[in-house]
């Protein structure tokens, strides 16, 4: 059984995952404006990544019989600077993402909450994940910025990323 605590954390924190896809969806929306689409659909693929995030706390609160109470999600910025400054806060975003999984998982221990410390470790691995590959673009990118046909390269490059594959189906 979950602590009061607990799923008041876990609430906030499928809120976040949410507002994450909201951001990436901004994001999205901004390099299509600026005729970049593969990095329009690289962000696509982030958001609908940061939907399964969501989904997978949704699912397993009720799993546990827990009560999942969705908030107002935040209004994502509606303009961003350059690609070096989109991926540089993509990485910023996901390192808060990790320190709020860091967090949970703080609080499952102090809990004695066993099935969400098991949960959490998927989400740790995850993060890894994520903070490698926002810290890869932005990497790449920064060396291109002032090339446009580098820009446009890697940009075409980011048009691969495949769909990301609900949880269900990654075992």
């Amino acid at each position: 059984m979950f602590t009061e605590r607990l799923q008041n954390a876990i609430n906030d924190q499928i809120n976040a995952e949410f507002y994450s896809a909201y951001l990436y969806l901004a994001m999205s929306a901004h390099f299509e404006a600026e005729d970049l689409p593969g990095m329009a659909h690289w962000m696509r693929m982030q958001y609908e990544e940061e939907v399964i995030h969501a989904m997978k706390f949704f699912d397993f609160m009720n799993d546990r019989g827990a009560r999942v109470v969705l908030k107002a999600i935040d209004a994502p910025p509606s303009e961003f600077g350059s690609v070096v400054d989109v991926f540089a806060e993509v990485l910023a975003h996901e390192q808060k993402v990790t320190s709020l999984i860091h967090n949970l998982y703080t609080l499952a221990l102090e809990e004695g909450d066993y099935p969400t410390q098991s949960l959490l470790k998927w989400y740790i691995d995850e993060q890894v994940e994520e903070e490698k590959s926002a810290s890869e673009v932005l990497s790449r990118v920064k060396m291109v910025q002032d090339y446009p046909p580098g820009v446009l390269m890697i940009d075409q490059e980011l048009a691969g990323r495949a769909a990301p594959t609900p949880p269900a189906q990654e075992e």
